[in-house]
């Protein structure tokens, strides 16, 4: 599994603006049959600093993720978050090889 986590801290994430990237996210899950979990929500890790929102997908390999990546959805939901997005920190981890 190649496994991709998004940690940000939002400006201002109304309910209206989480509302739109919940419904990002939902697109990913219908649209991409290759993504095999998303998930956009609150850290619920009490050492997380300022990091209160991310984004947690998974794939099967790895070119999967770079599909992903370019993907149409995804090129509009970054579009969208871009302005609110005050910081961000991406990990990637391919575990196929464990």
């Amino acid at each position: 599994m190649f496994f991709h986590t998004v940690l940000m801290r939002l400006a201002d994430p109304d309910a209206a603006f989480v509302a739109r990237v919940e419904a990002y996210a939902a697109r990913v899950r219908a649209e991409l049959p290759y993504v095999r979990t998303y998930h956009f929500g609150s850290n619920l890790a009490s050492r997380s600093s300022e990091y209160r929102w991310l984004v947690v997908a998974a794939f099967d390999r790895a070119e999967d993720h770079e599909r992903y990546q370019l993907s149409r959805v995804h090129q509009e939901m970054k579009a969208f978050m871009a302005p609110r997005i005050e910081q961000l920190v991406a990990g990637d981890a391919d575990t196929s090889e464990l």
